[in-house]
């Protein structure tokens, strides 16, 4: 049992620093796009990153740029069948729910809309065991609560080796002040 636990976790971590790799580009020029109601030209995002770690466990290295690319309102379409089959894959084909009591069907769901919701009103935050994807704050631990959705099963208390990476903490503080992120080293 040992062996396949640590051969599970062994993929999840080579998939995501594989995932991570991408070739160079620093020689072209970056797309452009114009807002024609407002005349402002911008590059246009090469990443979604609503919600962290998605593109990087779920998405094969040869469709990221696409997904990253891709406009939310057709991401569910592009990738549900692709996110749910790969979330089955991780649980040994027996992925039954989570915590939020989501089926893969409907988890794969959420998932394959790479947008971070955000409420205007009340709490903010990730998931705070009764508020779920209601926003960000820089000290919600976005990975361990993506393990725990993906790996927990009903209770969230499923494969605990597998639902933390024990990373509790940001190795140096936030900024009182906007942009609030810590200095980099």
């Amino acid at each position: 049992m040992k062996n396949k636990l640590y051969t599970i976790i062994g993929l999840i971590a080579l998939t995501a620093t594989l995932g991570a790799c991408k070739k160079s580009s620093d020689n072209t020029t970056p797309t452009v796009a114009t807002d024609p109601n407002l005349g402002v030209t911008f590059s246009v995002a090469g990443d979604q990153v609503g919600r962290p770690g998605i593109a990087t466990v779920f998405i094969a290295a040869a469709d990221k740029d696409n997904f990253n690319a891709t406009l939310p309102s057709v991401m569910s379409a592009a990738y549900l069948t692709k996110i749910q089959n790969q979330l089955q894959a991780y649980n040994g084909n027996a992925y039954v729910s989570n915590i939020l009591g989501l089926n893969a069907a409907a988890f794969s769901g959420v998932l394959a809309t790479d947008v971070l919701n955000v409420s205007t009103t009340g709490t903010t935050t990730y998931y705070d065991g009764t508020n779920v994807l209601t926003g960000r704050k820089l000290t919600d631990d976005v990975i361990d609560v993506s393990l725990t959705l993906i790996f927990g099963g009903a209770t969230g208390a499923s494969n605990p080796g597998l639902t933390s990476d024990h990373v509790n903490a940001n190795d140096k503080a936030f900024l009182s002040v906007f942009p609030y992120e810590a200095n980099p080293w």
